[in-house]
């Protein structure tokens, strides 16, 4: 099997152009060869292309999907997982359009990713309902039957050139404490679920083994080291282009918002019923690709519907707001400071606090108008701001908690975006030991003194490791507090014209 390394976003687009071209004109000569072809995307928010339209788009992605079926027809097409939320449309529509778009598309199975239950449990039911694609959860339970949840099949057999192939699906078990599964809903360990999972695959006659997995790195490669039956492990869950090996199972993962296709040729002996070898590209997904018209279609009957209800100015940037997920999760930027500033002045807080994570739009915004839209898309999740009261120290073990995993993922959620405070942090230090300096509107922090702080609940009860909040005395609570994106957009039409500014609110020293 071709070996896989895990390789930097950059080094992935230069590779993946030229993986691309190596397909050309590839065939299949041999009568004791077969070829599976997988197409996968993951963690999918939006129907429309990015980046001011130069990159991703679903109607793109069906256009590559056509053309590469006709040179290899024995095509299975994946996502794996996070599409349902979060995202300004599904705000409106609950993600009824993403659905009726992978419909549209020809999507085989998703498994279920942890933002599918944003919306509860009942909602998601729905979206179940409307998919004409399977879904897949082999570890996501429901308490009262005992079986997958939403009468899922705990995994799928598909034939070709006699070769079974089995598909099954994991989703991690932190969507229990991250999303709103409800008490019915109990997620299984996902190597204990593989184990059972892949003897009934085994037993169905399945040759081939594939997981569709919405789990962290980590979490890809304990499975591919403790179940080695499984053949590839098609992942989702971190939003960056990653590509990995553990055992002898590589793990693909294709960054978001479909700005990159997955293409991974299983190059299998029909003799054996074994994969012989592995050819894998990520082909870039851009606006040299023409729409597929029924996709696009669809997606713009949804985006007509949605100006209408959101389309109207709040006000306007003087300066391009940097809104990406890599950046948010790993540095201050401009956007981070806008809204941590916003949610301190409204809630008349010492200090701000967002995750990194909680901002979604994923892109840069141009100088120009700002709608409602796009403070939507900007904070998606339509989570209240509340004040709590915290001592120094914890704000200090709060801040080290949000550079906790700044080596080992290179970007995390959790990642600090702050305001009435800045800090210095050195990425060589043990985790828990990073944090040098800090300061609270100009004074060195003091710990032992209590300080207000503006923050959503999420946080607030320990979400993304911030654990220190929990029980912290609340000033402002959920039931009296703004809306996180409505708190944006008044701060923005309060200001008429914006220009926030990197500041050196967090410093890293090494």
């Amino acid at each position: 099997m071709t070996p896989v390394r895990t390789l930097p976003h950059r080094a992935m687009l230069a590779l993946a152009a030229c993986a691309v071209l190596a397909f050309a004109g590839h065939a299949q000569t041999q009568s004791d060869k077969l070829r599976v072809t997988i197409l996968q995307l993951n963690d999918v928010y939006q129907t429309l292309p990015m980046d001011n339209g130069k990159s991703g788009g679903l109607a793109r992605v069906a256009t590559l999907r056509k053309k590469i079926m006709a040179e290899s027809p024995n095509t299975l097409f994946l996502l794996a997982g996070d599409t349902i939320s979060p995202s300004v449309a599904s705000s409106v529509f609950k993600g009824e359009q993403m659905i009726a778009a992978w419909n549209s598309m020809g999507l085989d199975y998703s498994v279920l990713g942890n933002h599918e239950f944003d919306f509860g449990p009942d909602e998601l039911l729905k979206r179940m309902k409307e998919s004409k694609f399977v879904w897949l959860g082999s570890n996501v339970i429901d308490r009262r039957t005992n079986k997958p949840f939403g009468g899922m099949p705990p995994f799928a057999v598909r034939s070709f050139g006699g070769v079974k192939i089995g598909i099954f699906g994991l989703l991690t078990t932190d969507t229990a404490t991250s999303s709103k599964p409800g008490p019915d809903v109990r997620f299984v360990n996902p190597v204990l679920a593989a184990k059972d999972i892949v003897k009934k695959l085994r037993k169905e006659g399945a040759q081939i083994i594939i997981a569709i997995t919405h789990l962290a790195m980590s979490e890809d490669k304990e499975l591919a080291q403790r179940v080695p039956q499984i053949d590839v492990i098609i992942g989702g869950h971190e939003h960056e282009l990653l590509q990995s090996h553990a055992g002898r199972t590589p793990i693909f993962k294709w960054g978001q918002d479909a700005r990159t296709l997955g293409r991974i040729d299983l190059n299998i002996s029909t003799a054996t019923r074994k994969v012989e070898s592995i050819d894998w590209a990520g082909i870039p997904v851009t606006n040299t690709l023409a729409d597929d018209p029924a996709v696009a279609a669809v997606a713009a009957e949804y985006e007509k519907k949605l100006d209408a209800a959101l389309g109207q100015p709040v006000g306007q940037t003087a300066v391009e707001l940097d809104a990406r997920s890599i950046t948010s999760r790993s540095r201050e930027t401009n956007l981070g400071n806008l809204v941590a500033d916003a949610f301190r002045q409204t809630l008349g807080a010492d200090v701000a606090l967002l995750n990194g994570g909680s901002i979604r739009a994923n892109t840069m915004l141009a100088p120009g108008p700002i709608t409602k839209r796009d403070t939507i898309a900007i904070l998606p999740f339509g989570n209240p701001v509340v004040k709590i009261e915290v001592s120094g120290a914890k704000l200090r073990a709060a801040l080290e908690n949000g550079v906790s995993r700044i080596v080992e993922e290179e970007e995390s959620g959790r990642f600090p975006q702050v305001s009435g405070l800045s800090f210095s942090f050195d990425a060589r230090k043990p985790a828990g030991s990073r944090v040098t300096e800090v300061t609270i509107n100009g004074q060195p922090l003091d710990e032992k003194k209590n300080y207000s702080l503006a923050l959503t609940p999420y946080l607030a009860n320990g979400g993304d490791g911030y654990s220190m909040f929990t029980g912290a005395r609340l000033l402002v609570d959920a039931e009296s507090a703004q809306i996180d994106s409505a708190i944006l957009a008044n701060a923005i039409a309060a200001a008429g014209t914006v220009s926030p500014k990197v500041e050196g609110r967090s410093k890293r020293l090494d």
